[in-house]
C-alpha cells in the first residue's frame, strides 16, 4: 500500500485576506474613477452627459461590489467594470488609460490568487508546513 500525502489546510485562510485586498482596490479604484469626473466636466460634454453618468455609475458599482466579494460572480463583475472603463477610450483617453492600468492590476492579482490556490492544494504554503 502506498501512503497518501494528506494536505493540511492552512491555519489562516489566504483567500479571506485576498478579499480584503480586492475590497481595498475597489475603493481606491472608485476614488480614482470619481476623480475623473472633472476630466469629463472640462474636456468631455459635461457631467450631465451619458459619459458623465456612466462614470458615476461605474464608481458607485465599484463601492457596491465590495459588499459581495464572497459571491462567485464578483470577479467576473469586476472584470466587466474594467472593460467598461477601457471602452471609455472612445470618449476620453484618460479614463481609458485608468481602465487599462486597473485591468492590468486585476489580471495580475487574479494570477496571484490562482497561484496561491494551486500551492495551497499542493500543501506548499508556509502555514501548511510542519
Amino acid at each position: 500500500m502506498s501512503e497518501e500525502k494528506t494536505v493540511r489546510p492552512p491555519a489562516k485562510d489566504p483567500m479571506k485576506s485576498f478579499r480584503g485586498v480586492m475590497a481595498g482596490t475597489l475603493i481606491c479604484e472608485a476614488i480614482t474613477v470619481g476623480l475623473a469626473l472633472p476630466v469629463i466636466a472640462n474636456l468631455g460634454g459635461g457631467i450631465g452627459t451619458l459619459a458623465g453618468w456612466g462614470i458615476i455609475v461605474i464608481a458607485v458599482l465599484h463601492v457596491l461590489l465590495c459588499g459581495v466579494l464572497k459571491r462567485r460572480w464578483a470577479v467576473p463583475a469586476i472584470l466587466v467594470l474594467q472593460v467598461a472603463l477601457v471602452v471609455y477610450f472612445v470618449e476620453q483617453v484618460a479614463i481609458g488609460i485608468i481602465g487599462l492600468l486597473f485591468l492590468a492590476f486585476w489580471l495580475w492579482a487574479l494570477w496571484l490568487r490562482n497561484d496561491v490556490a494551486r500551492r495551497m492544494a499542493e500543501g506548499r504554503l508556509p502555514s501548511q508546513q510542519q
